[in-house]
């Protein structure tokens, strides 16, 4: 299963006004990330898998403005939004930030580890314009450990259902690591789908951050294959509600292969542009404008960078998958109606 039909839709026109600008390179799809906002980088759990909150004491106190994050959405025109960090219901103005962006008819994704979600369900309103994305790194043992705390896990699960009661829409992302197997990934999409009924669900092989604590648990290109070919088999991936483009998932399992598109998921963050991902941190531009003028895009990328070989993640991927749908009427036709 792909994107939503509004999202489709909502996608669908901006390409075409970018393609009918002749604007070359433009924050695209990623699942539905085309601009990740961070707006904090603390968090409130110590994932073994991320690297995020290793800044300084300082710099994981600071709050980033509601009118800034609006502003850096305007400035690149991007129509969906995902609201990260760090854990955004940390930033005491969180709820301002996605009505702000909501009003502009942004669709926003809110990222979450969901332990603080039901303190604050009620400051939000459920739109079709706004899903909440709850992190669920696997079953409750393999979860738990991942995020470095018990408990976590029927934490996250009782405030999907709490969320899915107030009418919410709550999408999931899971992020898969070598000490995983086709079946530990089986066994929590059919969770999710099935049981949690969640409404989407996205998943990524996990990249490796420089200073993740847990540095040999990332995958390799064919090992990521492998472990997912092996889960989508039997026509298992057909029923799941994978937030993705039916070539990002070949891709994922060896179907298909890509080059990068660096610049298709744009991140902003309190240090400004990062280029030139959010995986890299090779500086950061003050403008989007500059982020793409002044970035040397073709130095990323599997085989041009030693940092990017082992890279699968869906920031430099899919936007690549959504290029060569876009550029295809029969991938395009199947983009729309089955994965």
């Amino acid at each position: 299963m792909g994107l939503p039909l509004h999202l489709s839709i909502k996608l669908g026109t901006h390409l075409m006004k970018m393609k009918l600008r002749g604007v070359e390179k433009f924050p695209m799809i990623v699942e539905v990330e085309i601009v990740e906002v961070e707006p904090l980088f603390a968090c409130n759990l110590k994932c073994v898998g991320c690297g995020k909150i290793q800044h300084p004491a300082s710099e994981l106190k600071r709050r980033m403005p509601v009118e800034q994050a609006v502003a850096a959405v305007e400035e690149c025109g991007a129509p969906m939004v995902s609201l990260a960090g760090g854990e955004p219901l940390m930033h005491p103005q969180i709820h301002e930030m996605v009505n702000e962006l909501v009003k502009r008819r942004k669709f926003v994704v809110l990222c979450t580890n969901a332990v603080l979600l039901p303190k604050h369900l009620h400051k939000f309103t459920p739109s079709k314009n706004f899903a909440w994305m709850v992190h669920i790194d696997g079953l409750r043992e393999r979860h738990d450990e991942s995020v470095s705390k018990d408990g976590v896990f029927d934490q996250a699960v009782a405030a999907i259902k709490q969320a899915k009661e107030a009418g919410f829409q709550v999408y999931t992302n899971s992020t898969f690591f070598n000490t995983d197997s086709p079946q530990t990934v089986i066994d929590v999409l059919n969770y999710l789908n099935d049981e949690l009924k969640v409404d989407r669900m996205e998943i990524s092989p996990g990249y490796a951050y420089e200073k993740a604590p847990g540095q040999d648990r990332f995958l390799g290109v064919e090992q990521t294959r492998e472990l997912f070919g092996a889960a989508f088999a039997e026509g298992r991936r057909k029923k799941w509600r994978l937030n993705h483009s039916p070539l990002f998932l070949d891709f994922l399992e060896g179907k298909r292969d890509f080059a990068c598109t660096p610049w298709g998921v744009p991140s902003y963050s309190l240090f400004g542009w990062q280029r030139p991902c959010y995986l890299l941190a090779d500086g950061y531009a003050k403008t989007y404008a500059e982020l793409l003028e002044t970035t040397d895009w073709e130095k990323f990328g599997r085989g041009k960078d030693p940092r990017c070989d082992n890279c699968m993640a869906h920031c430099g991927y899919e936007p690549s998958a959504v290029l060569a749908t876009m550029s295809s009427l029969r991938e395009s036709i199947r983009a729309t109606v089955s994965v």
